[in-house]
Order: structure tokens, then sequence, then C-alpha cells
């Protein structure tokens, strides 16, 4: 019996989807609830699960469609008993069922005419192929049925002895003419599409203005250094330095309720919660998985929570909820080496904090010129609801915090 891969609802305010990656091609088995198809929406990435256990019989829609939700894009063929792996054939209930074979021990790829057949590459490891010149005949997979794992070509590269035979296909490469094609067109997926929009509101909608501070970061620096390690083994995540931003940014939001609230309409709205966005770079572009009531939790609590959502943002497992709702947010593009840069606000947030990569530089401390690590900050805000002695007093505080970050433990 076939039974549809149909768009799942996504959220309140999406009404379609563009078909990403398919992770299973036609003919593929599939377990229920494994993923097949990467979805886009305007907000995030995530994957669809297989609604049943068999083989996916029909591809209907193609990578880079763009579909309403409720749409089915594919069939899958249900199987309900199927042999052990060192069984071989499918039993006869598989058989009459879907008119397909159900997969044995064997590699999952095509047939060439010689009878040999081409190993079954998944899609991450396919890119890692791309990326390293090499072919899927190159690498032997250690997956299920001989399936090509990512982690199987990055093995393959670090391996010395086989450097010769992708030096020879570099040189190749590299000898080839030159494309006559001087420019590549690519429609912009819908994350990428909304970020544009939503960049363009931002800059339409608000006025923004841009005040900034320097933070030493040594006492930072320093109990990462020395409690780091106990940290890591007490909370299995470290140590980092976007727990110290939020619980500063939360105590100067508490201070300055108007850098935590938002325009609705011709009223201002003050956020008696602290719900911190924090900016995640992923392959698809910026999102932003907000922590919810960050006041109540602890540093620990705070990175873990960041983990996860990071972690998960890159996976294309994050939730469109869990990217919605924020009342400020922190965006560190230190990260990436930048010294100084002008963040722009998410809408409807009135403020976003920006933070830099720290660098040793001289300064002056009592009389004396010293070399500390210091971090350039920005607070880009909206004028409307945020004056600008609002703004100064603001990363004057988060300073007075992360320059000395006992002070929150005991104020806390």
């Amino acid at each position: 019996m076939a039974v549809e891969l149909k768009i799942p609802s996504a959220g309140e305010s999406i009404t379609e989807v563009q078909i990403g990656s398919w992770l299973k091609d036609e003919g593929d088995f599939v377990e229920l609830d494994e993923s097949v198809v990467e979805l886009e929406t305007d907000k995030a990435s995530m994957e669809l699960p297989a609604p049943a256990r068999g083989v996916l019989s029909k591809i209907l829609k193609r990578s880079g469609e763009i579909v309403p939700i409720g749409t089915v894009i594919g069939l899958i063929e249900e199987q309900r008993e199927v042999r052990a792996a060192s069984g071989g054939k499918a039993t006869r209930g598989a058989k009459e069922s879907s008119g397909i074979a159900a997969p044995t021990s064997a590699p999952a790829g095509g047939e060439d005419a010689g009878g040999q057949r081409e190993p079954h590459v998944m899609p991450a490891a396919r890119r890692a192929l791309a990326e390293a010149g090499l072919q899927a005949e190159d690498v032997s997979g250690s997956g299920p049925g001989g399936r090509i794992l990512k982690e199987d070509v990055q093995r393959h590269v670090a391996d010395a002895e086989h450097a010769p035979a992708a030096l020879a296909r570099a040189e190749s490469a590299v000898e080839a003419p030159a494309s006559d094609v001087e420019e590549d067109v690519v429609p912009m997926s819908m994350l990428r599409r909304r970020i544009a929009q939503r960049l363009v509101e931002s800059q339409q909608t608000t006025a923004a203005l841009t005040t900034f501070n320097e933070i030493d970061m040594s006492a930072v620096m320093t109990m990462r250094k020395v409690r780091g390690e106990e940290f890591f083994k007490q909370y299995g995540v470290k140590l980092g330095i976007m727990s110290v931003f939020v619980k500063a940014a939360i105590e100067a939001l508490k201070e300055l309720p108007a850098v935590n609230a938002e325009v609705r309409g011709t009223d201002i709205v003050y956020k008696n919660h602290y719900d911190i966005g924090i900016a995640v770079s992923t392959d698809q572009g910026l999102v932003v998985p907000v922590v919810r009531n960050a006041e109540r939790l602890s540093f620990a609590e705070i990175e873990q929570r960041i983990a996860d959502l990071a972690a998960r943002a890159r996976e294309r497992k994050i939730s469109i909820e869990e990217l919605q709702g924020g009342t400020f947010t922190i965006t560190n593009g230190g990260v990436f080496g930048s010294l100084l840069a002008t963040p722009i606000i998410n809408p409807p947030q009135s403020a976003i904090l920006g933070l830099h990569a720290i660098k040793e530089r001289p300064i002056a401390v009592d009389g004396q010129v010293v070399i500390r690590p210091m971090m350039y900050v920005a607070l880009t805000y909206d004028h409307r609801v945020v004056d600008g002695r609002e703004s100064v007093t603001f990363l004057r505080r988060v300073k007075e915090c992360v320059e000395d970050p006992a002070r929150m433990l005991i104020e806390a």
C-alpha cells in the first residue's frame, strides 16, 4: 500500500516550504521516522521523517520546488515484514505489498554494465567528496550495506597513503580548460529570502543608531582558565563567554527596560521576561534561536542551552517555535575575527548587542600602560524607544558586569 509523504504544518505563519535535498533516491528503502528529505521554510530548515517503513517508490516534487503545506511530495510503498540483513530478499508478504524487494546486506547503490555495484553515497558524504576532489569509488563505506558516510571521506582524506591520488586529481583539475561561464545564477533559499526581507524591514522600520564601548576581558579569561576544566567535568559543556554576556545583558535590561521593549502600533510594550536570542551561523544563513527565561538559568544552564540550540540549528533539527519570540538578541562576530561592526536590530525587538574579537591592546590602567585582552562591544538600538542616555548606560552596565563576573554571582 502506498503511503503519502506529505508536507506537515511548520508553524502558524508558514504557508509554503521549499524542497531541499532528497536524502533518499527512488527505490531506496526507508525505516519508519528515518529522514527522507530536507525542507526549507522562511525561518529554518528541517528534515521530514518517513511516515512508514518501506520503499520510496516515487518522488513527486524535486529539489528547489516551492510547495504549499499539505502537498504530497512522494510515495512510500509500505513493507511490514522484511527479513534480517543476512536473510537476503524480502518475504513474500513484503513483495506482494509493494512489488519491490527490500534491501539486503549488499551495498545500496546502482549497478553498472559490468555487474559491479556502485557504492551508495549519503548526502553529507557526497558534499565531502566534492570538496576533497574524490570519487565515490576511492572511498570504502562503513555504513549499513556499504554506504559511504561523511566520516569515511574524512578518514580517507586524513590517510597519508592516499595523498598521491588526490594530488594527481587536483593537478588534472587545474590543467582542465577554464569554463566560459563567468557567473552562476542560484535561486535564493526561502531562509535566505526571509533573512534579506527581515534585514531590509529592520532598516526601513526602525530609527537605528549604534553606540560602542570596550571591555577588558581579563577577569573572564582568567575565570575560564582557572575554572574551565572543572566546569566541563561537572556540566559537560565548555565555559564560554556567551553565558557571561547573557547574564550581564539581563542585569542591564532589568535596569533599563526600554532596551527590552518593542513598539506595537502606537504603544511601547515593556517585557517583564528575558528571552535572549543568540545569533547562530549555519550553512543556510544566520538564524537566532531563543534561550527562554534566561534570567532563571545558571551560567551552566545557559551554556548547555546555547550549545544544544546551536547544534540543532546547524543540523537543521531546530523547531520554528525555538526561533520566535525573543526580547533581545546577542550576536558574536568575534568568532569570525570581526573587530568592530554595527549589528542590525531583529524586529520587533528594540536593540541588539554585538560582540567582537578579543585582541590584546595597550591600555592605560592607574597611570600605567599595560597590555590587556580587550573587546569592542556595540549596541544598535531603536531610537524611537531607547534614548542615547539609556544606550550608553546599558553598555556601561554590561562592561561593569563582565569585568567583574564574580559580582553577578553574588548579586544573583
